[in-house]
Parts: structure tokens; C-alpha cells; sequence
């Protein structure tokens, strides 16, 4: 699966003598996301919900067909062949998520939730998670393991939802951990879609560093 976010990293990087990028490997997570949800998507809609400039979508578009990724159509962006395995593959280890009240494990206003498929042996402090959605601009994030049906606090055995029932029921109902699961709430106080992104670049990161050990 590094493989998948080594791609999304290499969609993300200049190509000298370009300028400095102004997105990120989460970006062009997003923007596959964004056209798996809908078939295909214009420019207008990327920029809106990716909170980029025309000039810096369309060359992340550019980076996106480069790899062969996306394909341009009259009714707008979509993916190809291999962008479809491509990004079914990837969604195998980020595959779901929810928006989430502030609550008391939470760090901001906005708050939104990413599962990663069995990688909490890879979770020390939460601190790489942390710094990755503080990097977003984001607040921070929480990490949390599930284990033995509860959701856990990094290096410890305490159920950080032992007294949050009503949300307790709502991640396992939404999000459908199991054993040995990773759960990461992006956290702002100003923005959902910085949340938003923070969980996904935590979790990109996550997997990133798990080919690393």
C-alpha cells in the first residue's frame, strides 16, 4: 500500500524548473475521491472543494494525467482504467469516514474522522498524526486504536469513549472498525474542510511510515 501513497506524493511533487506546489499528496487524494463519488467533476467544483486556486488545480489536474491517472471528457474530469484500480486499491486501507460533533476527545469546532485498516501496531504517541494535520493548517488530531471493542488511547488501555456512548455507537455504526484498526479525528476550530484533510494526511502519513519498519 506505500506504493499507492509513494504515487500520490509523486502527483504532488514540482517538476523542476517549476515553482513550489501549493498541494499536497491529501489534495490529490481528495480530488480522486471527489470523481469516484460522482463519475466525473469539473475544475469549478475542485477549486471549490479543494479550497485551491484555478491555476493550482489545473496543474494538479496536469500531474494526475501525467500519471495516467485521469482522463479529460466533455463532461468533465474522470478517472482512468488504472485510475480506478488505482484509487479501489487505495480506499482498501482508508475506507471510511465521518464527520463528528465536538465532544471531549475532540480538539476544535469541526471535527472529522478517517479509519486506516489494521495498522495500530504502527501508532506510538499519536504525535506523527499530530504534526501531520498541524501541517494542514489544522488544529491537530486524535488518535485512537481499536481494540477489544473499545477505542483506545495510544500506549495505554484506557477507552477514551467509555463515558461517550452515544458516539461510541456512532463511529462503529459509520465507520465499522475491527480488531487492530486505526481511528483519526482531524480536529479545526475555523474550518471542516481543514479537519477534513488533516485526518486524511494523518492517515496518509500512517501508512507511509508502516513501509518504513
Amino acid at each position: 500500500m506505500h506504493t499507492y501513497v509513494k504515487t500520490l506524493q509523486k502527483v504532488a511533487d514540482r517538476y523542476a524548473p517549476s515553482r513550489v506546489l501549493s498541494f499536497d499528496m491529501v489534495h490529490v487524494f481528495k480530488t480522486l475521491q471527489l470523481i469516484q463519488e460522482n463519475g466525473h467533476v469539473s475544475r469549478e467544483k475542485l477549486c471549490e472543494d479543494l479550497g485551491l486556486g484555478e491555476g493550482t488545480i489545473k496543474t494538479l489536474v496536469r500531474h494526475l494525467k501525467m500519471q495516467n491517472l485521469i482522463e479529460s471528457t466533455n463532461a468533465g474530469t474522470k478517472m482512468t482504467k488504472k485510475g480506478n484500480s488505482f484509487f479501489s486499491e487505495l480506499l482498501s486501507s482508508i475506507p471510511s469516514e465521518i464527520s463528528l460533533s465536538k465532544c471531549a476527545i475532540t480538539l476544535g469546532k469541526f471535527n472529522y474522522a478517517v479509519l486506516v485498516k489494521q495498522m495500530s501496531s504502527m501508532i506510538k504517541d499519536g504525535i506523527a498524526q499530530r504534526d501531520a494535520a498541524i501541517r494542514m493548517g489544522a488544529s491537530g488530531a486524535t488518535t485512537l486504536l481499536f481494540k477489544d471493542n473499545k477505542f483506545l488511547i495510544p500506549q495505554t488501555d484506557f477507552d477514551s469513549l467509555k463515558d461517550e456512548h452515544q458516539l461510541s455507537e456512532q463511529m462503529i455504526k459509520n465507520l465499522h472498525p475491527q480488531e487492530g484498526d486505526v481511528i483519526i479525528i482531524g480536529s479545526d476550530n475555523y474550518s471542516r474542510m481543514k479537519a477534513e484533510f488533516a485526518a486524511k494526511s494523518a492517515a496518509l502519513i500512517t501508512i507511509m511510515n508502516h513501509e518504513k519498519h
